[in-house]
């Protein structure tokens, strides 16, 4: 998505980069069709059933949404509701909430009336602050934060590369084993063997934060650095198609130096670069405990039912 047009020759021949950032996508909206069946429940009831769901993207929002035909959607449960003053919809028409079990869930869904996606109906989700939706499942896999994006790759690769990492001159880890993670719109991330990490520079926190690719990371802050909280992070039991990072341990390239066989890497500019600097990590689908066992079901949990 989002090629740019970089050259185009004396025939006429053009030449594209792919997109290389989340927001290298046209202004506006885009969506495609997914032949996924989706599905969203708040206690017992699921609000949405659907196998005709597109995914959606917006300008400005950094990943995907579903919308769903109206009559997939339980709008029997919808109450109308003034447009919010933040996370408005593009193209977005009329507003609702959706009471379920005798509550209310306030400015949960929102309705298309105009152009293609005129019928259409979503939920909001990813970033949701207030009560909202609490379990969606593609096909019988639960899926957290948002959808896995299809034009996306998570890759988890093993090397022998020398990865350094420091910050404020003091060394956080040195080594010649890393399992590399490629995934895509982001730098790459270097997970290191805690054997190789230096502890003592590290204090655990009590957060924890969800990636519908990789599972539930826990954090650890550097000591005594203005930019080092919750900037380190390992995945105790990640989803089995990153299995490699079990346990590894994981810095922000955002905040702290990262050198590769010899060469210093240059801080890269993302998303997260201002909820680090603000800290204000998203914990959207985050267990509400923090019970290591819960967390461990919580991040293996598959059933639909």
């Amino acid at each position: 998505m989002g090629e740019v047009e970089v050259f185009k020759g004396e025939r006429g021949v053009r030449v594209y980069r792919r997109g290389s950032a989340y927001g290298d996508r046209p202004d506006g909206v885009t969506f495609e069709p997914t032949e996924r069946w989706v599905r969203a429940k708040v206690g017992s009831t699921f609000v949405v059933d659907s196998k005709r769901a597109l995914l959606l993207w917006e300008s400005g929002t950094p990943v995907g949404t579903y919308v769903f035909p109206a009559e997939d959607v339980r709008t029997d449960l919808f109450v109308p509701a003034a447009e919010p003053s933040t996370r408005r919809r593009l193209l977005a028409s009329r507003w609702y909430d959706v009471e379920v079990d005798g509550h209310s869930l306030e400015r949960l869904a929102w309705r298309y009336d105009e152009g293609p996606l005129a019928g259409y109906v979503g939920l909001d989700w990813f970033g949701r602050k207030e009560p909202g939706v609490e379990h969606w499942y593609e096909e019988e896999e639960e899926v957290w934060v948002h959808p896995r994006d299809p034009h996306k790759r998570v890759d988890a690769i093993a090397s022998r590369r020398h990865v350094e990492v420091s910050l404020d001159g003091r060394k956080l880890a040195d080594t010649h084993r890393p399992v590399l993670l490629f995934e895509t719109w982001l730098p790459v991330r270097y997970y290191v063997p805690p054997e190789d990490v230096d502890f003592t520079h590290l204090e655990e926190t009590d957060l924890l934060t969800r990636c519908p690719y990789k599972g539930i990371a826990s954090y650890w802050s550097v000591s005594d650095a203005p930019l080092g909280k919750n900037v380190v992070w390992s995945y105790r039991d990640p989803i089995d198609a990153v299995g490699l990072i079990k346990d590894r341990i994981a810095f922000y390239n955002e905040v702290v130096d990262i050198t590769v066989d010899g060469i210093v890497l240059e801080r890269p500019k993302t998303h997260f670069n201002e909820r680090l600097a603000n800290d204000t990590p998203d914990t959207t689908g985050v267990p509400p405990t923090g019970d290591p066992a819960v967390v461990a079901r919580a991040a293996r949990g598959t059933s639909g039912s």
